[in-house]
Order: C-alpha cells, then structure tokens, then sequence
C-alpha cells in the first residue's frame, strides 16, 4: 500500500469514528431498523411493536460522513499531508474512547 492510499485509509478512520460518537451521542441515525416487523424507515423514528435499532443508522450515518471527508482529503497536497503530525490518530481514539465512556457512565455506575 503507497503512503497515499495509507494516509485515505487513517483519515477515513478517524473521521469514522468521530462522526459515530457524534451520530451515538446526539442519535443521528440514516435510517432506523425495526427487527419485530421486520421494516426499515429513514432517519430516527420510535419504537413499533418492538424495541428500534438505531446502530445500522449510526454505522451508515459515520460511514458515508467518512467517505466525505475522505474524499475532500484526497485533494489536499502531499506537502500539506506530510506536516501532519501521525500521533493524532492516537489522540482522537483515546478521546472517542473516553468520550464514549462518558456517555456511556450511566450502564457502568448503577
């Protein structure tokens, strides 16, 4: 794998990841799956005859917003790609990792 291709592939990452706790946290959800009749709706919708699954959503919601970003990153220049500092891929896994831990306080401390 070339550095380009290297460098799209953790962007890509990233971006996913940021945007799924965004998409977790305020509940941006593509489309909203209900599992007990077997339907599909877009965006968020409540529960019917069932509980909603809203993961599918979020999954979809983080995967296209990465492929945006992704792609606009595509056009930035070598020279700019190479001053960026590769620990940031570190940084922001461990802060959506704490974020998530936040949000998620309420299961953990019962």
């Amino acid at each position: 794998m070339n550095s380009r291709a290297a460098f799209m592939a953790v962007v890509f990452a990233v971006a996913f990841v940021i945007v799924y706790l965004l998409a977790v946290w305020n509940n941006y959800a593509l489309f909203t799956y209900h599992p007990q009749i077997s339907e599909v709706d877009w965006g968020v919708q409540k529960s019917r005859d069932g509980p909603a699954m809203y993961w599918y959503g979020w999954i979809s919601t983080a995967a296209l917003a990465a492929l945006g970003v992704t792609a606009v990153t595509a056009l930035t220049p070598e020279r700019i790609r190479q001053r960026l500092w590769s620990g940031w891929v570190w940084v922001v896994a461990l802060s959506v990792l704490l974020g998530f831990a936040y949000h998620m306080r309420n299961y953990f401390f019962r």
